[in-house]
């Protein structure tokens, strides 16, 4: 049992001023008030807040197809009526409409979701939070439900290149159908089968969107037994939830033996969303962050759905203090965003009193359709993993080249390109830095691209030293 888990916090305030237009349900808004209510309770004094890099196109398309990254980079509000053809053919219209920035908003959430797994790769913190992220309907090639880049896959992606086995859970009330889609025939280019499993809490039928996640969806080929399929009916209850939800997770860390966590929050589960159907309480959603984070296994916890704002923003915050063990007053404390809390300025929403459709005799089916299938994979998969060096392998914590490395490199690049350097070529990456910082000049993202793009090379070149 680790003493006090490090979290890192990952937040642009340039994301919540995106506007997806006047009718749409989706307020990247409420990224700003979940912000400064973290701030009005001091959350912030406990954890390590970060700015993520924006992603870049390259990073995008390490999941997404590059016409279509491409696409989402030209596109503009001004000139969309000039591609009706691509945007038919890329899925962008009244549900994933083309708005100023768009492209710049895709990278800010998916690069702190890629930051996030980044800093758990390298144990440079436990437990990684990015409530921008999250957006886990999008596909390959098009968005879908409001969401255009997948960060959840990419950050499970770049999990893979230190975690033998990365299991993702989703607690949105629409099935987390993209990044199961992404997982469900292979390990999406991992070669390995069963390195990514899949578990979705969601509220399945009446043509609910998506539309997908029967528990008969298991996954196919060498995919087969690794996606794991919750479908609920309206009104579920804390109790009803929390109770399936332990006893399933329990279950699948027991067989599946993971070594990384994603954990997908979305709040539309929560009573009285705009678009959801559940009945949690605020206090039953965060239940589940804790009983996840109680495993003591690397965490990345995200965003996702939520769509009555000030709800959202309230839940949010509550798992920011579960993640750091810390309780927090019902009295929200003065902030820039208070009057949307009014009028009683209270953290916590109760559940409400609606009909829960999901019987003791269907929940139980649920649960033992899902043993069943966990049953076939008894033992967890055995992978071969390349021996890759951290850089704690190759410079203890505490020293100069270690804490140097931290200051010169934003956290983005302190991942794949570095673990592959020899202490060499990380030396000379640092007397680089050290002798622009004697001149008085700290190296541009550009300048440490290009010295880290040299040195990659070297570095597939010579092998590890």
């Amino acid at each position: 049992m680790r003493s006090k888990d490090k979290i890192a916090y990952f937040y642009d305030g340039d994301v919540g001023s995106v506007y997806f237009g006047p009718n749409h349900p989706m307020k990247p808004h409420r990224l700003c008030m979940t912000h400064h209510l973290v701030l009005s309770y001091d959350l912030h004094k406990k954890m390590e807040i970060y700015r993520p890099h924006k992603a870049y196109p390259s990073e995008l398309a390490q999941f997404h197809s590059e016409d279509y990254v491409e696409f989402l980079h030209r596109i503009r509000p001004d000139t969309q009526n000039s591609f009706r053809t691509e945007l038919a053919r890329f899925n962008l219209g009244e549900d994933c409409p083309v708005f100023e920035n768009l492209f710049e908003f895709c990278q800010i959430y998916t690069g702190g979701t890629i930051d996030a797994a980044r800093r758990l790769n390298n144990q440079l913190c436990d437990v990684a939070i990015n409530w921008a992220g999250g957006l886990h309907h999008a596909k390959k090639c098009e968005a879908s439900g409001f969401c255009y880049i997948n960060d959840l896959v990419l950050g499970i992606l770049e999990l893979l290149k230190h975690h033998a086995r990365v299991l993702y859970i989703d607690i949105d009330v629409h099935h987390g159908d993209g990044v199961e889609e992404a997982f469900y025939f292979t390990d999406s280019g991992t070669h390995s089968t069963g390195r990514v499993m899949t578990v979705s809490f969601h509220k399945f039928g009446d043509l609910f969107f998506p539309g997908t996640g029967d528990v008969k969806e298991i996954g196919e080929r060498e995919g087969k037994f690794y996606a794991i399929n919750v479908p609920l009916k309206d009104g579920i209850d804390d109790t009803s939830f929390t109770r399936l939800f332990k006893t399933i997770i329990s279950k699948v860390i027991e067989i599946y033996q993971p070594s990384a966590i994603v954990l997908q929050c979305g709040a539309d589960s929560l009573a009285g969303d705009r678009l959801g159907c559940f009945n949690l309480s605020i206090d039953g959603h965060a239940e589940c962050v804790k009983f996840v984070k109680k495993f003591n296994l690397p965490l990345l916890v995200t965003g996702g759905g939520g769509y009555t704002k000030e709800n959202v923003a309230r839940c949010w915050t509550v798992e920011t203090g579960v993640l750091l063990d810390t309780e927090l007053p019902n009295k929200i404390p003065q902030n820039e965003y208070l009057e949307y809390f009014a009028p009683d300025y209270s953290l916590k929403i109760p559940s409400r009193l609606i009909e829960n459709f999901n019987s003791k005799s269907y929940l139980s089916t649920i649960k033992v359709q899902v043993m069943e299938n966990l049953r076939h994979i008894q033992h967890a998969p055995s992978v071969q993993m390349q021996e890759v060096g951290t850089l704690l392998s190759i410079f203890s914590k505490s020293s100069v080249q270690y804490k140097s490395l931290l200051v010169w490199f934003h956290p983005t690049f302190i991942s794949p390109t570095l673990t592959k350097m020899s202490r060499t070529q990380m030396n000379e990456c640092i007397s680089i830095h050290k002798t622009r910082k004697s001149r008085g000049m700290m190296s541009t993202t550009t300048e440490t691209m290009t010295t880290i793009t040299r040195l990659d090379h070297e570095a597939h070149s010579d092998g590890i030293q």
